[in-house]
């Protein structure tokens, strides 16, 4: 584990520091595009370095199609990075059967976990998954801190150069309360993962039932089950979302 300065870190490290170290081997990688601006933004950066990055599409419920990154993929394929879940749809990607698809063909699978670590199981094992990331505030744990889950055996360049902390690959005076306090937010999130899924998953499955059923011209956004707990998103015809999102205040709803 890298422990880094936040998701976006993380998510810059995997990206260019393993593409980086893979040069002499291939120079192709396979995204999506609802990734989070930290991944994309590092694959743009690969491609005015040469890449070449697939963005693959997804479907009207946000999915990405495994058999899209099964033809994407090339003998100079060396990265497939695709979001564990969603931030803005909360759609939850088949990112097991992706890893097991990419590994076939030797690419390394990174997956940005930073919305889905609070409330989905992050065993990297069961997701078959190379590089992981996290962040520290989206587990309510501190601001400022992040964490790359790297295999063993996987190569990554550095991004940030100084004093080699953390193996050479993250220099920089570690943030030791920021990664206590990630460390025991991901055990308390871990700890009560099932209760809080199974209760935010009632109310997000009544919120959206009534909103669905109440509001005139409301659609739900993301797929209809295979969506974070606690996870809802809605937009509504004709009516743009700054409008709402001032009414909604005016009427004491939080909403974002």
């Amino acid at each position: 584990v890298v422990f880094t300065g936040g998701g976006t870190e993380a998510d810059n490290l995997a990206v260019l520091g393993y593409a980086r170290s893979q040069r002499h081997r291939g120079n192709h990688v396979i995204t999506t595009v609802i990734e989070h601006e930290a991944v994309l933004n590092s694959c743009r950066q690969l491609e005015r370095e040469g890449f070449r990055v697939t963005y693959l599409p997804v479907d009207r419920d946000g999915l990405v199609d495994p058999h899209g990154v099964q033809a994407a993929l090339t003998d100079e394929t060396v990265l497939v990075s695709v979001m564990l879940a969603n931030n803005e749809i909360g759609t939850v990607q088949p990112v097991a059967e992706i890893s097991e698809i990419a590994h076939q063909r030797g690419a390394v699978v990174h997956t940005d976990a930073v919305q889905a670590a609070c409330l989905l199981d992050l065993n990297v094992n069961r997701l078959n998954v190379d590089l992981l990331s996290v962040s520290g505030h989206k587990v309510y744990g501190p601001k400022g801190v992040g964490a790359l889950y790297v295999r063993h055996g996987i190569h990554l360049d550095p991004v940030i150069f100084g004093g080699g902390q953390e193996g050479n690959l993250r220099s920089g005076t570690e943030n030791v309360p920021g990664v206590v306090g990630l460390a025991v937010a991901l055990a308390l999130a871990a700890a009560e993962r099932d209760a809080e899924g199974h209760r935010l998953t009632e109310l997000r499955d009544r919120l959206i039932t009534g909103v669905l059923s109440s509001v005139s011209g409301a659609h739900l956004t993301g797929h209809p089950a295979r969506r974070l707990p606690g996870h809802a998103s809605f937009y509504c015809d004709d009516v743009s979302g700054e409008s709402l999102l001032v009414n909604l205040d005016v009427a004491g709803i939080s909403c974002s």
